[in-house]
């Protein structure tokens, strides 16, 4: 009897263990993540240029910069959460733009567990059973007015 109530608990521990484990990578659009809720605090200050964009010649470039951020996504959509965390990457990479003197970060790509990812309209995050997290790396620059 002991031995089937132990093999009862190891089996539900592991199929337990293996549905937490859940690590799911998507692409999620840039465009809505900018118009989501809290999207009215990302700066007009420094501009964000996506890999791929368009942007004015750069007059100055204070090096390369990355964020790795994560947020709770328990309750949430997994597109909810990493429209959340999304921002929150954004807001970093312009407060260290802003500590640098640039006016722009350029060249931004997903770093999502180091993997780079250039798009234009779309940015990488990753969703597990209770965290969601966006990595981004960009060029803080001066640009050209």
């Amino acid at each position: 009897m002991k031995r089937h109530l132990m093999l009862a608990v190891l089996c539900v521990a592991t199929v337990s263990t293996a549905a937490f484990a859940r690590n799911d990578v998507e692409a999620y659009s840039l465009d809505a993540a900018l118009k989501s809720e809290g999207s009215d605090k990302v700066g007009s200050d420094i501009a964000l240029v996506f890999a791929g964009q368009k942007h004015a010649a750069v007059e100055k470039s204070m090096g390369e910069i990355a964020t790795n951020k994560k947020t709770n996504g328990v309750g949430r959509s997994d597109e909810a959460a990493c429209q959340y965390v999304f921002l929150s990457a954004v807001l970093a990479l312009q407060e260290r733009a802003r500590q640098l003197g640039g006016n722009a970060v350029i060249n931004i790509k997903s770093n999502y567990k180091n993997k780079l990812t250039e798009s234009a309209t779309e940015f990488t995050c990753g969703s597990g059973a209770l965290m969601s997290g966006v990595a981004l790396k960009g060029e803080v620059v001066t640009l050209k007015k």
